[in-house]
């Protein structure tokens, strides 16, 4: 992670010692702070050896401007601008810097895109599969039954152990880590305890002594997220869905299902364990446009003559 910073600039050990503080302190997923480390260490490649401390707005504005042309979108220089200014943020807390180079510095609009989900009967498609012996597959099935049952990101499924009242297929739930280290435990549905059933019993002839995760790949030891990417792509067209399917897909699909059918957004927020109300409302504008597609096909007005 800090070995991505350019050593040969002067605020280097700085960086470093934010993102120790990342770690430690506010226990990001090791995602984001991959994420943390690559946009500061852009920052200081950019800034050719001028100090933190004399960067001014102008500054921070033209490497904005680089950046998008060199093809950063405005989502992802958002990203990037908000860990610049968490940087200069603690770097005046800690260190007495006295402005804020990026305050008001604002990224190119994005275009405002809605998360993908899958259809109910697309959702019923991928996983409606004859059983199988193999315990690959029974591991597979697994872990996809579980992401649609119960809206789980990807770090969070590879990484639940045995015990510790993680997987309770009793109750009929799972405790899972999620970002900023919030613990959360959501519903388990029947078909997905079904499946890891069968999966914990297989388990065994995949995975290594002593190995602690729940779901194992080839080697015995815990699945790695590409290999789940990968499978799942696989498994998506072996069921005859062309569209390009990713791990991420199943959590909005199964937010966009509950909150179909439920019409509560809190419980829909509690069980994505979104911080803000305002990241599970995206999944409204999803459910608007199921209705304003069966409404245009309905409605005797709102068809074209």
């Amino acid at each position: 992670m800090a070995e991505a910073l350019p050593a040969t600039h002067p605020d280097a050990a700085l960086v470093r010692e934010h993102l120790e503080v990342l770690r430690h302190q506010r226990r990001l997923a090791s995602g984001t702070l991959r994420n943390y480390a690559r946009d500061l260490a852009l920052l200081l490649r950019l800034a050719q050896g001028t100090r933190l401390a004399a960067i001014e707005g102008v500054q921070v504005r033209r490497f904005v401007v680089q950046l998008h042309a060199a093809g950063l979108s405005g989502r992802s220089l958002a990203g990037t601008l908000s860990a610049w200014r968490g940087l200069y943020r603690w770097l005046a807390r800690q260190h007495g810097l006295r402005a804020n180079p990026c305050q008001g510095v604002r990224a190119p609009r994005a275009p405002k895109t809605l998360p993908k989900a899958l259809s109910v009967e697309a959702a019923q498609r991928l996983l409606e599969v004859a059983p199988s012996a193999s315990p690959a597959l029974l591991r597979d099935r697994a872990m996809f039954e579980l992401m649609y049952s119960s809206g789980l990101r990807l770090a969070e499924l590879v990484g639940l152990g045995l015990g510790g009242g993680r997987l309770d297929l009793a109750q009929g739930e799972v405790t899972v880590t999620g970002k900023g280290g919030k613990t959360r435990t959501v519903p388990v549905g029947a078909r997905a305890r079904e499946a890891l059933a069968q999966w914990l019993a297989a388990r065994v002839q995949l995975a290594a002594p002593h190995e602690s995760a729940l779901f194992v790949g080839a080697r015995g030891a815990r699945i790695a997220p590409g290999i789940v990417r990968a499978r799942l792509a696989a498994w998506a067209r072996r069921q005859g869905l062309d569209a390009p399917l990713h791990p991420h897909i199943l959590r909005h699909t199964f937010a966009t299902h509950v909150l179909q059918s439920s019409q509560d957004l809190r419980a829909v927020q509690e069980m994505l364990g979104h911080s803000s109300i305002s990241s599970t409302q995206v999944y409204t504008h999803l459910d608007f446009q199921a209705l304003a597609k069966v409404y245009d096909a309905a409605h005797p007005r709102a068809r074209k003559k």
